[in-house]
């Protein structure tokens, strides 16, 4: 390869990582603007909080079940496709929302936007993984989900401030619109070949359905990173969708101050967070194999106990504080935890690997746990509902020391972890 060629090739795996990463924020953008304006649509509608939970456990419920056929399709053809038609139409379901008439219609088209989200979140993985080389995975992984806090905070923002202003369906316009042209920018990409970047590339094609099924069982890596982001997951959906109201609610903040601080936040954390845990993850993991889950594990288990503290501060700034220190740490956890689950099943296998992971974290975690936590508050209160998610999560850190070890133990020269 020519200089001339190894430019170009920089320059197309910086902008495909660019262009996936801007997907990835308005992916969350339009997740969470929800929460920020859920106030104003219980007042709309006459909300209970089990009501307004089932709007955040609907769209997880649709966004697991599609999850398995993007993976399949994922796995067998051109992935541009299956991204750009994802965004576009999860774009047109969030500007839908805010033409939403009444609650039934608002619980469909948050349905929708699952739909179109899972053509994306299980294929962007396994395309990343293709674009880099596996020392430098963590951290570019890390890079795009460092998305997550910065579209979570987007979203709140521009719910909390154009909530205030203009109205909770103006927000959802306006989170909405962007998505139609990134969906036209993503056809432009050039598809990197499957395993493009490993240093052994798998023969043959992705196996069948069932195949693929057992392979992963046998994985036990695979096992264990899918339960602890399962647990893990529960929780952060549950904050996620509860932190505006609960600020609101129980510190006396109005929408819009409620929105800021939580997006100044998201944004803080999700830099230096997701960062750090990426750099970190990769250090670490050169002189240790297991080092990306071990990272996680003390991460977690550090979370859990500012999680459990942070609805019982006496002030908002204690609150605050201890809630920036909690997702610090769970922004360390990002790209090592998604870098293990890419790493360890051949390449003709990464997006199956992603969409069945995220079908068991969002069937077993998030889709359940807004309404969980909101009938919890129906029965005690918000406070308690927000404490009680430390408990998974520190189960999720606990678990990830075993698969540490395990990882560990690899014979040298394995390119991706073992199958049994």
């Amino acid at each position: 390869m020519t200089r001339r060629d190894e430019r170009a090739t920089a320059r197309f795996v910086t902008a495909a990582l660019v262009v996936l990463t801007a997907i990835n924020v308005l992916n969350y953008v339009d997740r969470y603007v929800l929460s920020a304006v859920l106030p104003f649509i219980e007042t709309e509608f006459g909300l209970a909080d089990r009501h307004s939970g089932l709007l955040g456990s609907m769209f997880m419920l649709t966004y697991l079940l599609a999850s398995p056929l993007s993976g399949y399709l994922g796995d067998r053809i051109t992935r541009k496709y299956l991204v750009a038609g994802g965004v576009f139409l999860w774009s047109l379901a969030t500007i839908g929302s805010g033409l939403a008439p009444d609650y039934g219609s608002l619980v469909a088209t948050r349905a929708l936007i699952g739909v179109g989200e899972a053509c994306y979140a299980v294929i962007a993985p396994g395309l990343i993984a293709d674009l880099y080389r596996e020392r430098y995975r963590g951290r570019m992984l890390a890079v795009f989900y460092m998305a997550i806090p910065i579209g979570s905070a987007i979203g709140y923002l521009v719910g909390g401030t154009i909530g205030e202003s203009l109205g909770w369906r103006w927000a959802f316009a306006l989170a909405g619109a962007p998505g139609m042209l990134l969906a036209l920018i993503a056809l432009g990409l050039r598809e990197p070949r499957r395993g493009a970047s490993d240093d052994v590339v798998d023969a043959g094609p992705p196996p069948a359905p069932g195949a693929s099924l057992a392979r992963l069982w046998r994985t036990p890596v695979w096992r264990l990173v899918t339960a602890s982001m399962t647990l893990s997951v529960f929780s952060v959906g549950g904050l996620a969708f509860w932190m505006p109201t609960f600020l609101v609610r129980t510190q006396q903040m109005s929408v819009e101050q409620a929105g800021s601080a939580l997006g100044t936040i998201l944004v803080v954390t999700g830099l230096f967070g997701t960062l750090t845990g990426g750099f970190l993850g990769d250090r670490v993991s050169r002189r240790w194999r297991g080092g990306h889950l071990l990272v996680c594990g003390f991460a977690l288990c550090a979370c859990a106990p500012l999680t459990a503290a942070m609805p019982f501060m006496p002030t908002p700034s204690l609150v605050l504080g201890f809630g920036f220190a909690a997702l610090f740490m769970l922004g360390l956890t990002a790209g090592p935890i998604n870098a293990a689950l890419v790493g360890c099943v051949p390449a003709a296998l990464r997006s199956s690997a992603v969409a069945m992971n995220n079908l068991t974290v969002h069937l077993l975690g998030d889709s359940a746990s807004p309404y969980l936590l909101g009938w919890i508050s129906d029965a005690t209160d918000l406070r308690v509902a927000v404490a009680l998610t430390a408990l998974p999560i520190a189960a999720s850190g606990l678990m990830l020391f075993p698969g540490a070890l395990r990882v560990n133990r690899w014979p040298a020269g394995l390119r991706h972890y073992p199958g049994d």
